[in-house]
Order: structure tokens, then C-alpha cells, then sequence
């Protein structure tokens, strides 16, 4: 069974930010059937930043009762056998933000992305924010170059392939993501999903919903048919509705 939430940004609780997605990351936790549940913090996009896993820990683990443990991959040499042991043992693995092409890159050298599929399988809830949102679907749509030049245009990453959509984070955030969004697509087949920050998608093996920890966040449909740009709302609801929906055009 495929259980997978993503979150297209927001808050939980770094260093002078308030915590905005408790919400989304109490259905998280629910998914996992679990009251305390292991957690897997992967802050590869980050760096493997400090300060991140502590907010981690603080949020997830001293809030929400989960039993965190972090896979570095850039700052810690972790043996091969102990990677697998703690992707494939995991409830929750949660992907961190940051620089999504960077994070893919390490995670295909080292074999990750095969065990994290192998995770997929196996049940564990796949979730995370930004990079962390990406990084399950076909494509994402990254500011990867910008973190060498905030000038640099924003890029198509390839993620791994779990679902086949186009994942654009922080659409109502970062304001030139959307004109981006539209060139991107125009060389896109699929549909890409547009999530504002506090917006998430849930899917539980063919079937989604979307759900907020904001009210005013939203999520979108975004693609080309016929030489006409479409932007479509996808509502919040209460029940599951079939995933082929989303990649209708």
C-alpha cells in the first residue's frame, strides 16, 4: 500500500517561525497507525543543516511523539547496511527542503532512492515539504540553481517516479514560480500539481485528497491543452477521489 503526504510549504516551528502544518503532520502520524511512530528524517536538500534536525526533533518527536531517528548523508558516513536498516524499519520517512537536484543526485550515487521505493512498498508513509515533496513524483519543478545564483531560472528535477505528476511547492510563496510553471509545462506531458505553502496532497494507493492547515492555502492543476494554459482548482475534501482525475486533461 502506498501512503504518501506532501506539503507544498510552511512552518514547524525553526528558530524565530511559528509552527503552521501541525494539522497535515497529525494525519501523518495517523496514517502511520501508530501512536508513536518511528520517523526517518532525511535532511539531505539541506545539507544535512543542524538547525533542522533540531527542529525535527522538537516539532515531531517532543510534540507529535515520534520516535526520530536521521539519516545523514553528507556530514556523517553511515555504512550501506544501516541505511537499509534504518529506511526499511521505518513508519515515516520524512524528506526535508532545500536543494532538490543536489539531494537526488547523492540519493541515486548511493543507492537510497532504490531503498526508498523498496519503503514505498513496503507501507511506509512517504511525506515531507518542498524538496521533500518532490522528490516522490516524476518531476518537480526546483529552485536547485538558485542556491549558486539566485538569478539562475528555476528547472525541472526528475524525482523518483512514484506518481506521475510534476510537483510545483510554494506557488502562492514565491511569486515567479508561476510564470515559470507555464514555460515549464509547455514541454511537460504530465499535470503538474501546484501546492501553496500549509497545502497538501494525501494518496492512498489510487485515490487523493487534498487537505489544509491554513484555509486560505490552496492546490491546483497546471497544464497545456490545445495551446491553452489551464490553472485548475483542486478542492478540499473531506473523502478520497480517484487519482486518475488529476492527470485528466
Amino acid at each position: 500500500m502506498k501512503k504518501i503526504i506532501i506539503l507544498g510549504g510552511g512552518e514547524i516551528g525553526r528558530p524565530g517561525f511559528p509552527v503552521e502544518t501541525t494539522t497535515i503532520d497529525k494525519e501523518t502520524i495517523r496514517l502511520s497507525g501508530k501512536k508513536r511512530p518511528r520517523l526517518l528524517f532525511i535532511p539531505t536538500a539541506s545539507s544535512d543543516a543542524d538547525v533542522y534536525v533540531k527542529t525535527v526533533k522538537k516539532h515531531f518527536g517532543n510534540k507529535l511523539s515520534c520516535n526520530i531517528q536521521t539519516l545523514y548523508t553528507i556530514k556523517h558516513k553511515i555504512r550501506p547496511t544501516e541505511i537499509k536498516k534504518m529506511i526499511l524499519s521505518a513508519d515515516i520517512i520524512y524528506v526535508g527542503g532545500g536543494d532538490t537536484l543536489k539531494m537526488m543526485n547523492i540519493w541515486r550515487k548511493n543507492g537510497i532512492d532504490k531503498l526508498l521505493i523498496q519503503a514505498a512498498k513496503k507501507g511506509a508513509v512517504l511525506s515531507g515539504v518542498s524538496a521533500g515533496a518532490i522528490c516522490w513524483f516524476k518531476y518537480g519543478h526546483s529552485d536547485s540553481q538558485k542556491f549558486s545564483n539566485r538569478k539562475s531560472p528555476f528547472i525541472k528535477v526528475s524525482g523518483l517516479n512514484l506518481y506521475p505528476f510534476l510537483i510545483c511547492p510554494h506557488y502562492d510563496s514565491e511569486p515567479a514560480r508561476k510564470k515559470s510553471l507555464k514555460i515549464i509545462m509547455q514541454k511537460t506531458k504530465e499535470v503538474a500539481i501546484a501546492l501553496d505553502n500549509c497545502s497538501a496532497l494525501e494518496i492512498i494507493n489510487d485515490k487523493y485528497r487534498i487537505i489544509k492547515s491554513k484555509k486560505q492555502a490552496n492546490a491546483y492543476r497546471c497544464y497545456w491543452s490545445k495551446n491553452i494554459y489551464h490553472e485548475e482548482l483542486i478542492k478540499k475534501s473531506t473523502t478520497f477521489q480517484p487519482i486518475t482525475k488529476l492527470s485528466q486533461k
